[in-house]
């Protein structure tokens, strides 16, 4: 079943082809896919970091078969990395071939229609998306990194999946892309740019659900275990650290425990491998005062 062609049948479709790839989803989260879906409308992802929102995108992808492109943003991302640019090097050599010693004006002429011609144009992940006829998930990643002025860029893609090269003219999608953006919130994005997507927060699960994800993505370990890592993670959120445990993180934690033989989540235990959970040294510091660790 092709995107273009609507992915999912239905709302329980969404859920159980996600499951298939190991992503858990509720029904808010598989109403809203499936809503995207049949819509055609791409899908802004807003909550916290580690919530899940990278992973719903490739977990996306994975369900329909359809290959994943991705734009990481951030600070200073501008039009030549987002969309695409010329191959200057190239040009280069192609110029130099063509305007040697007695050369005309002709030649010129050729030799400029020739360097703005599909063969030294390389496309950035925007126009990629927008050319492949093949299904294709579109992930637009951490939105609010990028500045103000890239917002315009995407709106044009977003709007009338087309882009527009001088050079080569209008080039627009002949299968839409499910496009899929990611937002931790750091800014507010303009309402332009909101009006376009459907809309999904997605913050950390419940301590039920957060165990489900655990046990399905770690199934060796022990529900007892399972139950005392998402507890004690669920403390650490309650901080004020620099950095809150991700989804992913308490996962690698399962996966770690597992790996020690631990059969119990002892003071001694939880501070060898809280690393793998805390990743700055102020966190870990805080989290030891602070945490009943003999309790767990």
């Amino acid at each position: 079943m092709s995107l273009q062609e609507h992915a999912f049948a239905d709302v329980a479709d969404v859920r159980g082809r996600l499951k298939e790839t190991g992503y858990l989803a509720d029904e808010a989260i598989a109403t809203t896919v499936f809503l995207a879906d049949r819509l055609r409308k791409p899908l802004l992802v807003e909550g916290p970091a580690g919530t899940g929102k990278t992973e719903l995108a490739k977990a996306l992808a994975a369900s329909v078969g359809a290959e994943l492109i991705r734009l990481q943003c951030y600070e200073g991302l501008d039009e030549s990395r987002a969309l695409y640019e010329w191959n200057y090097k190239k040009q280069l050599l192609r110029i130099q071939a063509g305007t040697g010693e007695g050369s005309d004006a002709a030649d010129w002429r050729s030799t400029h229609d020739d360097i703005f011609s599909e063969e030294f144009l390389l496309a950035r992940p925007l126009l990629a998306a927008i050319r492949r006829d093949a299904p294709t998930v579109l992930l637009i990643d951490e939105t609010d990194k990028a500045d103000v002025e890239v917002e315009g860029l995407l709106l044009e893609v977003l709007s009338d999946f087309q882009v527009t090269i001088p050079e080569l003219g209008t080039i627009s999608a002949s299968r839409r892309p499910f496009v899929v953006l990611t937002s931790n919130a750091t800014r507010e994005l303009s309402e332009a740019l909101k009006r376009r997507c459907l809309y999904l927060n997605l913050d950390y699960p419940s301590a039920a659900r957060e165990k489900e994800i655990l046990l399905a993505r770690v199934p060796e370990l022990p529900e007892q275990m399972a139950e005392a890592l998402v507890r004690t993670v669920r403390a650490l959120r309650a901080m004020e650290l620099k950095k809150a445990p991700s989804i992913a993180e308490t996962i690698d934690w399962g996966q770690t425990v597992l790996a020690l033989g631990f059969d119990s989540l002892n003071e001694e235990e939880v501070k060898s491998t809280l690393g793998v959970v805390l990743k700055h040294a102020s966190d870990q510091a805080r989290a030891i005062s602070q945490l009943k660790l003999g309790a767990n």
